[in-house]
């Protein structure tokens, strides 16, 4: 019988100590899946930007060397990244099959030119870049028109930089959110151990003696958390790559492991500094301030 109260004590405290674990890994989840997707939002920018294409209409004396040799130096060229011909019957079979009509043997001839797609580097994909390259293209021999939508471009190039500042904003919300549920959870564990510290306090405990095993507990469910956290979205990326590779996630190595690294410290970080000004606050209370 007398070790009943004494299972039933350890029973809190483990059930305290999952809450709070579970708490942090859980907060920690949703914001490094927020950072995940910062840190991607540069690469699936770079993506859309390189997909966009922008079309070369080539002048019909162009000879089959001269185009050769002109594709060639733009494949050579740093901004771009990839260039595909397309004849003009290649041109007016798309156009065909799009129309679901014969327009050659309505107008008598096939009106479309021979052309070049181009794909460009992302950095070059802004409207200044475009206009410099539309410049340099116009002036070559070859070339009779170029062939992009500039309102597109500045618009594309306008949401992804809404999207940017978007996700900084709300990853610095969701971190100010994060430290607040933790620190919740983490006074609410003090809170029921206050008897506890204001016995240790009035025994001839000081305060560094006390804090100690409260800031190392702290310590290991900052970690554990993170570990957690860190586990799910390993897993959530394992998934997403094995089963949706059509989604661009970023697959460098390095980045996520800092993004791990900086997610384990953060719940170290916030957990230590939580417990510290928690128990700081009760050990200044009197003992008829505890039960308020």
């Amino acid at each position: 019988m007398a070790n009943n109260p004494e299972k039933y004590t350890r029973r809190r405290l483990r059930s305290s100590y999952a809450s709070v674990v579970i708490s942090i890994s859980l907060v920690l989840f949703v914001l490094g899946l927020f950072g995940l997707l910062l840190l991607n939002a540069e690469s699936i920018s770079r993506e859309v930007k390189e997909n966009y294409a922008i079309n070369l209409w080539l002048n019909d004396d162009a000879s089959e060397m001269e185009v050769k040799q002109f594709q060639k130096s733009l494949d050579l060229s740093e901004f771009v990244k990839a260039s595909e011909y397309i004849s003009k019957e290649e041109a007016a079979e798309e156009f065909k099959s799009d129309l679901d009509e014969d327009f050659i043997a309505f107008l008598g001839n096939n009106p479309l030119l021979n052309s070049i797609e181009l794909k460009l580097r992302a950095d070059y994909v802004v409207p200044e870049k475009l206009k410099e390259l539309e410049e340099e293209f116009t002036n070559n021999k070859l070339v009779q028109e170029v062939v992009y939508d500039p309102p597109l471009i500045q618009l594309m190039n306008d949401n992804i930089e809404r999207i940017g500042l978007f996700l900084i904003v709300g990853c610095i919300l969701l971190s100010l959110i994060a430290i607040g549920l933790i620190n919740s959870s983490i006074r609410l564990s003090i809170y029921s151990k206050r008897f506890l510290i204001k016995t240790m306090q009035l025994v001839g405990a000081n305060k560094a003696f006390i804090q100690r095993p409260f800031i190392w507990k702290s310590f290991q469910h900052g970690l554990f958390g993170g570990i957690v956290s860190c586990s799910l979205i390993f897993g959530l990326l394992y998934y997403a790559v094995n089963n949706y590779p059509q989604i661009a996630l970023i697959d460098d190595s390095k980045l996520i492991a800092i993004l791990f690294a900086g997610i384990i410290l953060m719940g170290i970080f916030v957990s230590m500094s939580c417990t510290f000004f928690a128990l700081k606050k009760y050990l200044k209370l009197k003992t008829d301030q505890l039960y308020f």
